[in-house]
């Protein structure tokens, strides 16, 4: 098992290096000078547009500019923002929280719904169950996140009134923030609606960031039980007497779950892009949203960092998908 997972390791450096370098790259080729855009209105002289050039090193060559960015990320510095003057690890680290949370309910939500209506789907194949839960998956696959979270909003914020536009907590509450989530934060304040109010906020973005990695678990699972279901070993445990739910939830869903747990350990990814979209519809003020900003401010090391940032966080998940083959089927460990 150590050397499966070192091999798996051993991808890390040149996977984090190749981000290093898009990252890096990524924000240089959108138009746009920062310095301009950091002085806003204001407008620089030349002498102090070129004073800042100097300062933040643009007048190095690319190549000296990306070698003094590696040089600092092995140092575990990221740099500052240009716009606050804050270290990007704690802007990073001060929003992470917010972003995890959203995350978090919406995979909860898309595995609790997802796996079930995958085998409902296998066990009545070519039903009408079969067809209405694959149906459905599709358009919630192919629904565009911005379209869908308008959607919500104006059916369950405006016309029902039943659900807040934007934000995690309603303005009436205050409190101060001790682990980042405003779930358990809102529960440690004490005060009388604030846990409410947060989950009122969580539950629209939650619906619209889970909606994607929904029906791509349902699928996927449908898939990998009908191909279960036509073993031997399944015949063999029907012929015995083996009660349906049995057969169904334990023999067959069990082998089932590594193709699943490939679809969801790769949905971090896609949770993660999506958030950008939900985090910036719905005001959350999470990674996203910051990650939107920043661009719109052509604030170099913010994209940079985050971009390296939700990088890594993604190889991690996928590490850790690996090593769950690895204990689920142990002939993958040999490989």
């Amino acid at each position: 098992m150590l050397k499966f997972a070192l091999s798996r390791l051993g991808t890390f450096v040149p996977t984090f290096l190749g981000v290093a370098l898009i990252s890096f790259a990524f924000i240089r080729v959108l138009p746009g000078d920062p310095i301009i855009v950091m002085a806003g209105e204001r407008g620089l002289s030349e002498a102090r547009y070129e004073e800042l050039r100097q300062q933040y090193g643009f007048n190095d060559p690319l190549w000296v500019q990306f070698w003094d960015y590696l040089t600092g990320i092995l140092r575990g510095d990221l740099g500052e923002s240009f716009v606050t003057n804050r270290p990007v690890w704690d802007e990073f680290f001060s929003l992470f929280p917010a972003t995890v949370e959203l995350s978090l309910c919406a995979i909860i939500i898309a595995i609790a719904l997802g796996i079930p209506a995958g085998v409902i789907a296998a066990v009545n194949r070519g039903k009408f169950f079969d067809r209405a839960l694959m149906s459905t998956a599709l358009i919630g696959y192919s629904m565009p996140i911005f379209w869908w979270a308008l959607l919500l909003i104006i059916v369950f914020s405006g016309n029902l009134g039943w659900t807040p536009v934007s934000g995690r907590i309603g303005l009436l509450y205050y409190f101060d923030d001790v682990t980042g989530f405003m779930l358990i934060d809102s529960l440690l304040s004490g005060q009388d609606g604030a846990f409410g109010s947060a989950v009122s906020h969580l539950i629209l973005p939650s619906i619209a960031l889970s909606t994607i990695p929904l029906a791509v678990i349902a699928r996927q699972t449908r898939s990998a039980m009908l191909e279960v279901l036509s073993e031997d070993y399944i015949r063999t445990a029907r012929a015995k007497g083996l009660s349906p739910g049995r057969v169904n939830g334990v023999h067959a869903l069990r082998n089932a779950m590594i193709p699943v747990i490939t679809v969801i350990g790769l949905s971090v990814g896609t949770l993660l892009a999506g958030a950008i979209l939900t985090e910036t519809i719905f005001s959350w003020p999470g990674i996203g949203k910051w990650m939107v900003d920043s661009i719109f401010r052509r604030d170099y090391p913010v994209v940079q960092g985050g971009l390296l940032m939700i990088a890594v966080i993604v190889m991690i998940v996928n590490l850790f998908v690996d090593l769950m083959y690895g204990l689920i089927n142990p002939k993958i460990r040999k490989r």
